[in-house]
C-alpha cells in the first residue's frame, strides 16, 4: 500500500519534492483467547533482568537452547528415560496427545515469543520439557531424594523450583495434565497432577484451586496467595509510611503460624472502640508509645486504631516471585492484580530502612537480606514501571490516611518527635515538665495559701 504526500508551497517559498512512504501491509498481532505466557517488556526487565531469566533449566521456548542451560539437558534425558522404563504408554503416545493439541499450546504464547517453524522440533522440545516435570513431580511426591540428581542437592532443588515458577519459562498446565494422567491410567496412580505440583511447590497436597483454571505454574503461585477479602476500589495516589503513621499512634500487628502462609495479602485496619474513635485524645497511643510494654494490655488494646499485616519473610527469592506474579498480573488480570496492589501498598509504608525497621521489630517482616535498606531498595523497586488500574487495599488506606489527617494524631505525631524521640529526650521532657510545675506552684502558693 502506498501513500503520498505533497507539498509545493512551504512558508521559505522553496518547492517540496514529492514523498512517498511505502508500507507493506502486515497484521496486527493478536492475542490468541487462550494466551496466558508471555515474554517480560523490557520496561520491566531492564529493572532487573536476573529475575525473569532462567538461571538452571529452560522450560518451553523462549530459553531454550541458551548456552548456558545446556547442562541440565542430559538430566532432562535422563529423567525422559526413566520416566518411559516404567510400565505405561510409549512415547509415540505422548508425542501423539501433543500433536493433537498443538495449535491449542501455540496459541497459549503471546505472539512476540518465537515458536518453532517446524511442527516436529516443537512437539518434541514440548515432550521432554512435560516428561521431566512430570517425573521429577513423582519423584519429590515420594521423596525419592536419596540418589536422585536433582532433589538430593538442596541448592540444586531450590533453584530448579525457582525457575520453574518464571514466567517466561513455562508449557501450558493442561498439556501436562492431559500427559499425566494417561501416564496416571496406565500406572494406575491415584493421585491428580494439580495435588503432585501443590506438594512440590508448596509441600501441601491441598488442592488450592480448581485444576482447570489453572493456565501454567506461574499461574498457580498467584493462586496459592488468597484473593483479600476487600472490594477493588480506585487506585490509592498517597499514602503515609509506617513511621509516620506509628508517630501518629497507629499499633502494627501481625498473624504468625503456617496456614497464615495464603493469607499474606489480607492486610487489615481495625479500629479502636466509639468512644476512642469519638475522643481520640483518649486513645493512649501517646502513652504506649513512651511505654510500649503496655500494648499488650487488653483494655488498651481494644482502644487503639491498629493495622494487622500477614507475616512476610524477606530472602533472596522474594524478589524473583513478585516480579514474575506482576508481570503476570499486568497482562493477564490487570483489573484483578491483587499482588500488584499489595506490593504498592508494601512500598508506600516502606521508605526507608527506618519503616523496615519498624516492621522488622514488630515482627511483621522477617529480613533474610541481612540489611534493612537492602529490603527497602528491593521494595522500591518493585513498583517501578507497574501500572494500577483498581486497588483492593482502597478502603485500608482511606482509613490510614484519615486516621493520620486527624488533627489530635497529628498533633501527638509532632509531639513524639519533638519530646519523646527517645528514652533519654522523654526523660528529659518529663523532668522539665516536673520543674515547670513546682516553679509555679511556688510562685502560686503566697496567693493561694496566704490566709491558711
Amino acid at each position: 500500500m502506498a501513500t503520498g504526500a505533497t507539498d509545493t508551497s512551504l512558508e521559505n517559498g522553496l518547492p517540496c519534492e514529492e514523498i512517498i512512504i511505502d508500507i507493506t501491509r502486515v497484521g496486527d498481532p493478536k492475542r490468541a483467547p487462550g494466551c496466558c505466557i508471555y515474554k517480560v517488556p523490557e520496561r520491566l526487565r531492564k529493572i532487573n533482568e536476573q529475575a525473569y531469566t532462567p538461571k538452571l533449566i529452560s522450560i518451553g521456548p523462549v530459553h531454550h537452547n541458551k548456552g548456558e542451560l545446556k547442562d541440565m539437558q542430559m538430566v532432562k534425558e535422563r529423567y525422559f528415560k526413566a520416566f518411559f522404563s516404567r510400565p505405561c504408554e510409549g512415547q509415540k503416545e505422548f508425542a501423539r496427545i501433543i500433536e493433537d493439541n498443538y495449535e491449542k499450546i501455540c496459541e497459549c504464547y503471546a505472539p512476540e515469543i518465537p515458536l518453532h517453524t517446524e511442527n516436529e522440533n516443537f512437539v518434541k522440545m514440548v515432550l521432554l520439557d512435560s516428561i521431566f516435570i512430570i517425573e521429577l513431580f513423582i519423584r519429590s511426591h515420594r521423596n525419592e531424594d536419596v540418589e536422585d540428581y536433582i532433589l538430593s542437592i538442596p541448592w540444586l532443588t531450590d533453584g530448579i523450583r525457582q525457575d520453574l515458577i518464571l514466567l517466561e519459562n513455562q508449557v501450558p498446565f493442561f498439556i501436562l495434565d492431559e500427559l499425566y494422567q494417561e501416564f496416571a491410567t496406565s500406572a494406575g496412580y491415584q493421585a491428580s497432577f494439580l495435588t503432585l505440583a501443590c506438594k512440590y511447590f508448596f509441600n501441601s497436597e491441598e488442592e488450592i484451586c480448581d485444576e482447570k483454571n489453572v493456565k501454567h505454574f506461574t499461574d498457580l503461585q498467584r493462586y496459592f496467595f488468597q484473593r483479600p477479602d476487600q472490594n477493588p476500589g480506585d487506585p490509592i495516589e498517597h499514602r503515609h509510611s509506617a513511621t509516620k503513621l506509628e508517630m501518629a499512634g497507629l499499633i502494627f500487628q501481625t498473624e504468625k503460624g503456617p496456614e497464615k502462609k495464603r493469607s499474606l495479602l489480607d492486610v487489615q485496619i481495625k479500629k479502636g472502640n466509639n468512644f476512642s474513635e469519638i475522643f481520640p485524645c483518649f486513645n493512649c497511643s501517646w502513652l504506649l508509645h513512651c511505654l510500649p510494654c503496655l500494648k499488650k494490655v487488653p483494655l488498651l488494646e481494644r482502644m487503639q486504631t491498629r493495622l494487622v499485616v500477614p507475616h512476610l519473610v524477606v530472602d533472596n527469592k522474594t524478589e524473583d516471585v513478585f516480579r514474575n506474579l506482576m508481570a503476570l498480573e499486568q497482562f493477564h488480570y490487570p483489573t484483578e492484580a491483587y499482588i500488584c496492589n499489595y506490593v504498592l501498598l508494601l512500598d508506600f509504608l516502606i521508605n526507608n530502612k527506618d519503616d523496615v525497621e519498624l516492621l522488622v521489630e514488630e515482627g511483621i517482616i522477617v529480613n533474610s537480606l541481612g540489611s534493612n535498606e537492602a529490603v527497602a531498595d528491593m521494595v522500591n523497586k518493585l513498583g517501578h514501571e507497574i501500572v494500577e488500574k483498581k486497588s483492593y487495599y482502597h478502603d485500608v488506606a482511606e482509613d490510614l490516611n484519615k486516621y493520620y489527617r486527624n488533627w489530635w494524631n497529628q498533633n501527638m505525631a509532632s509531639l513524639k518527635t519533638v519530646y519523646f524521640r527517645d528514652i533519654w529526650r522523654g526523660t528529659a521532657t518529663v523532668v522539665g515538665i516536673i520543674v515547670l510545675v513546682v516553679t509555679v506552684m511556688n510562685f502560686l502558693r503566697p496567693f493561694v495559701f496566704k490566709h491558711i
